[in-house]
């Protein structure tokens, strides 16, 4: 039984993780041969050792030997700190350890993940019959749209596979896009000559004419164009591309429109963010993943899909060993790219019955407004910003600037965790994004000021 007490001794480890790591440094310095040695040295395995102190070792090494992704200054990909109910969650998951690939076998499991994804879909504005489930992250997401997107429009694609399918079939997207599609087009048989690269406007969205014209060529070519894939919340700069024109077009030419919206999804539970996301409710197919904005711990991918047979018939699977299915109910294993599946949306519905919708609007528009702060005070000192999204991720530079030294002496004085990105072919820019509901005022007035001792050659 998870006591009172054994809840509050998880409550008070988590915040005394978070709060050692706010307050020791960002980047490790460790080579590959330190770590082997410290492990060779301890575990052969030949003997039993007390459980208490491997996994005080492991926290040492985690705690030494990490970019720390939750700390208040890590301004980096899309890993956010984790509330202190998704820590929970996933203890209660580990102990009872549900089997969600059927509903006879989880039943409480699979009906709070089915409640939860359904108050989600409602946000998108997708229709009340929409399929949805939680997956490993937004790898497996796109991939399942991609496949239910072939079994929609090639019905002959679930028996014969790709050979079956008379044209090339093509994928739209832009430059912007995650790159995980070339592994998926490799994937699905499609091949990365399926991948057709849209091109984008100044503000690096897609270029809805371009669009129309390589799907026009692609037809008379003898292509079969049968996806678009809009982005909503690119990773290198934070783009949405036009969702409401792109939809249009979609519908117009017969076209999948799905919208990768992995980290920017979230925003649609925001009063002031979610006009950014109009258009998504007309989407065919939805990536969003919880582990991003939702600040839970990885894994937990979400895919939803408003076409419910094609779901079914892309995933469908009838096994004597399975329990025999719940009436109208659908078992996640027929229906999603999974067999075997863990109890990921415990940690989000825990979350978010803790923090209630009005909790997690104020956590991400203060990520938005630790964004704003740190593009003014960025401009104030001189930098360029060269993005435009509203979403709290930065891309910026200097005349004279050499980004891979400057990161080196960010990193070394454990000042901020940063990237470099090159946008639309031009030279390599500083990349920022808030991912810690953690941030201050206080953190980013000091990273800034700090940069600009870099800049001025200062030392640390």
């Amino acid at each position: 039984m998870f006591s009172n007490t054994a809840l509050a001794e998880v409550q008070c480890a988590a915040a005394k993780v978070a709060c050692d790591i706010a307050n020791g440094p960002i980047v490790p310095c460790v080579t590959p041969e330190e770590i082997h040695d410290h492990l060779a040295s301890r575990y052969d395995f030949s003997e039993p050792l007390p459980l208490k102190d491997v996994a005080a070792d492991v926290e040492f090494m985690l705690r030494k030997w990490q970019v720390h992704v939750t700390h208040p200054r890590y301004f980096g990909l899309f890993n956010p700190s984790v509330t202190t109910a998704s820590v929970v969650a996933d203890s209660l998951v580990a102990m009872y350890n549900p089997q969600l690939a059927t509903w006879r076998t989880s039943p409480a499991a699979n009906e709070i993940e089915r409640h939860t994804l359904g108050w989600l879909a409602g946000k998108f504005g997708l229709p009340d019959n929409a399929v949805s489930h939680f997956t490993s992250g937004g790898g497996e997401s796109n991939l399942s749209a991609v496949i239910v997107a072939l079994t929609h429009t090639f019905p002959d694609y679930g028996e014969g596979g790709v050979r079956q399918i008379a044209s090339q079939p093509t994928i739209y997207l832009t430059a912007g896009a995650h790159h995980g599609f070339l592994k998926i087009a490799r994937m699905t048989g499609l091949g990365r000559c399926a991948l057709r690269t849209v091109a984008m406007d100044a503000d690096l969205k897609m270029d809805v004419a371009d669009l129309a014209r390589q799907v026009a060529e692609d037809k008379r070519s003898g292509l079969a164009p049968f996806m678009v894939v809009a982005t909503a919340g690119t990773t290198a700069a934070g783009v949405i591309d036009p969702l409401p024109e792109v939809a249009r077009f979609c519908r117009s030419q017969d076209l999948w429109f799905h919208v990768d919206a992995a980290w920017g999804g979230a925003a649609v539970i925001s009063p002031r963010l979610r006009s950014h996301l109009d258009g998504i409710g007309e989407a065919d197919s939805i990536t969003c993943d919880a582990h991003k904005w939702f600040s839970v711990p990885m894994g937990a991918g979400m895919f939803f899909c408003r076409h419910r047979e094609s779901v079914l018939k892309a995933f469908e699977s009838e096994i004597s060993f399975m329990p025999a299915k719940t009436g109208a109910v659908m078992d996640p294993y027929t229906s999603s790219a999974q067999w075997s599946r863990r109890f990921i949306g415990l940690k989000l519905f825990l979350a978010l019955a803790e923090q209630g919708e009005a909790g997690y609007v104020r956590m991400i528009e203060h990520q938005v407004q630790m964004g704003e702060l740190l593009r003014a005070s960025l401009e104030r000192e001189g930098w360029r910003i060269v993005n435009k999204t509203p979403l709290p991720l930065i891309c910026f530079t200097r005349d004279g600037l050499i980004t891979s030294e400057f990161l080196a002496a960010l990193h070394a004085r454990q000042i901020a965790w940063m990237s470099e990105v090159q946008l639309d072919d031009g030279d390599p820019v500083l990349r920022a994004c808030v991912t810690s509901f953690r941030t201050t005022e206080k953190d980013i007035e000091w990273v800034v000021g700090e940069m600009s001792r870099i800049c001025r050659q200062e030392p640390g």
